[in-house]
This record gives structure tokens, sequence and C-alpha cells, in this order.
């Protein structure tokens, strides 16, 4: 009996089926996850070999990202190969559900061509504007704290709190630049940066 996940269906009958593959250091192989997907049929597969940590620099994925259209599936080994971490995971999905783009996780037999592997991308969906309540409510506790204790906060930010977390779904959910995220709010670069900075949000390690 093979190890192997079952292959997709022909990508003729869902639109192109793209593949992912993700090792986190220079030593690690992509071979498995390489030949799963071609397995599965996938008509082009990316793949970033040697990424990991706070880099933020992904070219394989940013290319795929560019490269996908409606209509689409994207078929990865694992659901860690695509995600560096649970909020970014939830952030793409629900990016590629806004996109009319499919998902297929093959060693967890997700696929959202069905009607049941369509409830994942709802499921993913609650889970970030969960992680994103989570931060909002670490946020204010940790300034009540602090206001509690007699320290001194300084000035409002130019960004507050609401804004912050909606540039970051802005740019991890509908795919917008930094320099279109911070023209939407009218501040720098910089500006949005030091907000994400603020708030832990510029930096998600790789799983």
């Amino acid at each position: 009996m093979s190890i192997w996940p079952s292959p997709l269906s022909p990508s003729t009958e869902l639109g192109r089926l793209i593949g992912y593959a993700r090792v986190s250091t220079q030593e690690q192989n992509l071979d498995l996850q390489l030949d799963a997907l071609k397995r599965a049929n996938c008509d082009k597969v990316y793949h970033d070999h040697g990424v990991s940590g706070g880099k933020a620099a992904r070219p394989g994925l940013d290319e795929m990202l560019k490269d996908l259209i409606e209509g689409d599936t994207l078929v990865v080994y694992r659901l860690d190969r695509l995600g560096r971490s649970v909020q970014h995971l939830s952030d793409l999905l629900v990016r590629l559900d806004n996109s009319g783009i499919q998902f297929c996780a093959l060693s967890e037999g997700i696929n959202t061509n069905t009607y049941g592997g369509k409830l994942i991308y709802h499921v993913f969906a609650a889970i970030a504007e969960f992680e994103r309540a989570m931060i909002r409510e670490r946020t204010c506790a940790g300034l009540l704290a602090a206001k509690e204790r007699g320290i001194r906060i300084g000035r409002p930010p130019i960004l507050n709190e609401d804004a912050i977390i909606e540039a970051h779904r802005c740019i991890h959910q509908d795919g917008k630049t930094y320099a279109q995220t911070a023209s939407k709010f009218g501040v720098s670069e910089s500006t949005l940066q030091r907000g994400l900075r603020r708030l832990q949000m510029n930096s998600q390690p790789w799983v």
C-alpha cells in the first residue's frame, strides 16, 4: 500500500494545482514534500529552502501568492509548511478564501474543494479574529496595569491599537503592501512598522 496521500483530481477539473514546499534549514531536504506534490498532480511548485526564524523574506511563498488566481488550488504537504504561526496561517487562508482560491493539505486530508473542507476557511477566519482580539485585550490590560503602577505612558501614538490591528489584517489577509497600508492610514511606513512592533505583530517565527 502506498504511504502517500491520494492524488488530487486532474487540474482540468479544478483549475491549476499550485504546490508549495518549505524547509527551515539548508540541511533539511525538500524531496519528501516535492514527491508528494508531484503525486498530487501539481502543475507548478514553488519552494523556500532554508527559510526560518524571523526572516521576513520568503521569495518562494511571495512569488506563489502573486501567481495564484481565482479558481486555483494551493497544495501543501502539511499545514505547518505554509504558515509560520497560527496567526500567519489563519491570515493566509482567509486571504486565499477572499481571492477565490482553494486549499489542500495532503497530510491532514484537508481539501476546501469538498463540502466538508469548506468549513476549514470559516474555522481559520474565526481563529484569525480570535488572535487579534487577544492581542487587543493583552495590550489594554498592559496599559491599565502600567497606569495603576503610576507609570507615565506618554503621548498617545499616531496609530492606536485598533488601527494597528486593522493594518495587520490589510497586509496579511488582503495582501496589501506596507506602503499601500501606510498610505491608507495616512502615516509613513516607518510609523506603521513601529506600531506593529509595539503590539509585537511585526514578527511571527516559522514553525
